[in-house]
């Protein structure tokens, strides 16, 4: 599979093709035909995958609404005036639109077609531009709503309000961490991020004025879904309305609009469905081999420290970040893992551990997103800057690679700080 991966296939395929050749030569090619006979439909035929494909078209209406330029210019005219500003306006930015959609690839590709054009209007550097871009689109996988994180909860059977509360204040001291970073690094390179020029406090007021719908969406879906008014799907098909009702509204977005929404949205879908079930033969195979089994055993049986453990685990979620999707990882580890660190003493209770284990493992798997030589959200945003090197994408990343690795860091040494917020709300 690694091999796969090294020239550039899919990973999809990657995962599936690997998943299929190993299955046969454990168990025969006349069992792998009775398995693809039902383990898709099994598969693709929960009613809780379907939060997928509706984050992913809100996502897509969203940016029809031209709620993404409007939450940029509200950045962009705040910050915009200090030397790196307009990185640290995509920044906050991306953790706007990521609060309204819930995809890292969708936020990142999104914002990097309203900010790059701004960030090499102003000559900011090429691996300070796509590696802030790149960086930023990974808050869309923390801030909730999260995809990945609703998928981890349905693995753990958790409460996803509460992991939705639990990411907020992590996710928000990404965004502070990559500002921060994006700071120190124009300090030390100063014409890597020059200043754009100062506006007016009415222009920055407006610009407040144009951000509530996105306000109000992120309110009316979290809320709801913390409430109990509605299920976190029924909660993606509510923001699916709200930001189609602005794309129509607000964004002039037509039918035909609508229709390209639609084909965009499927498209994402299938690229993920088809992870998923790359990732499930792949699990299927490696269920076979019992070498994760043998692995956990090994782990859980070392007498090592529980937080010895933990860092085991989650420097193995580095690992396979550089060379896997952030939602291949989570279905091939979780079931795995899981059952390991809920048998350790972390010194809180089940539910607080479980919680806790699930944001550092999605905040891991954010890191993988744009850590060589995979980091798929640089692949896509280095795609969208022409002239820009991969090696120059990569190195633009390491400074919020830098600020990733302290906030895990604190995360694990202060658990409080993820936890807080539910014992405050519940």
């Amino acid at each position: 599979m690694f091999v796969m991966l090294a020239v550039r296939v899919p990973i999809g395929l990657a995962m599936l093709t690997v998943g299929m050749a190993g299955y046969t030569v454990l168990n025969g090619w006349l069992p792998l035909l009775s398995y693809l006979k039902a383990a898709p439909f099994q598969l693709f035929s929960s009613n809780s995958l379907s939060v997928i494909p509706l984050f992913l078209l809100m996502g897509q209406l969203a940016s029809r609404a031209g709620l993404s330029r409007a939450l940029f210019r509200a950045a962009y005219v705040w910050l915009g005036h200090c030397r790196g500003g307009v990185a640290m306006a995509a920044i906050g930015s991306c953790a706007g639109f990521g609060a309204i959609c819930g995809s890292s690839l969708a936020t990142a590709a999104t914002m990097g077609q309203v900010a790059l054009p701004e960030l090499r209007r102003f000559k900011y550097s090429g691996a300070l531009a796509t590696g802030t871009l790149a960086a930023g689109g990974t808050l869309g996988i923390l801030i909730p709503p999260s995809v990945i994180l609703v998928i981890y909860a349905i693995l753990t059977e958790q409460n996803i309000a509460k992991l939705f509360i639990a990411a907020f204040v992590p996710g928000v001291l990404a965004a502070v961490g990559y500002m921060i970073a994006i700071a120190v690094y124009v300090r030390v390179n100063p014409e890597a991020g020059p200043a754009g020029p100062r506006t007016s406090w009415a222009e920055r007021l407006e610009s407040l004025r144009e951000t509530w719908p996105v306000l109000m969406i992120f309110a009316l879906v979290i809320g709801g879904i913390y409430l109990g008014w509605f299920t976190p799907t029924e909660g993606a098909a509510v923001g699916v309305l709200g930001t189609g009702v602005m794309a129509f509204t607000q964004g002039g977005m037509r039918w035909s609009g609508f229709l390209e929404c639609l084909l965009e949205a499927a498209r994402a879908t299938a690229m993920i469905f088809l992870i998923l079930l790359g990732a499930d033969l792949l699990n299927a195979f490696l269920g076979l081999s019992r070498l994760p089994m043998e692995a956990a055993s090994a782990i859980g049986n070392s007498g090592l420290p529980a937080y010895a453990v933990l860092l085991a685990i989650l420097l193995l979620y580095l690992v396979l970040g550089c060379l896997m999707d952030s939602l291949s990882m989570i279905l091939l580890t979780i079931p795995i893992f899981f059952p390991v660190i809920m048998a350790l003493d972390f010194g809180m209770t089940p539910e607080h551990t479980a919680i806790w284990f699930g944001i550092l493992a999605l905040i891991v798997v954010e890191v993988g997103l744009i850590t060589p030589p995979v980091g798929m959200n640089v692949f896509v945003i280095n795609g969208m800057a022409k002239g820009v090197s991969m090696g120059e994408s990569f190195r633009g990343v390491v400074p919020f690679l830098i600020s990733d690795f302290i906030r895990v860091t604190l995360l694990i040494l202060f658990p409080a700080i993820t936890l807080f917020s539910i014992d405050l709300l519940f």
